[in-house]
């Protein structure tokens, strides 16, 4: 996903993503791809196998708080 979008859909600034973005990065979860797009250089973000296996894992444990709750 390109990092304008994701900084949109989240509705934060591109300082506060930046900031997740290296901490994801840094622990594997994601990798950063910069390419040139419309004469502009752009930031693609790209989930990992481990982001995504984590991810899913974060995913299964809200559900499972949420059948407690409900």
């Amino acid at each position: 996903m390109e990092f304008g979008r994701a900084r949109d859909l989240l509705g934060v600034s591109d300082s506060v993503l930046s900031k997740h973005l290296a901490q994801m990065q840094e622990a594997g979860y994601v990798r950063l791809r910069k390419a040139p797009l419309g004469g502009r250089q752009r930031t693609w973000l790209v989930l990992t196998a481990q982001g995504r296996a984590a991810l899913k894992a974060h995913v299964r444990a809200l559900q499972d708080l949420a059948g407690i709750v409900g």
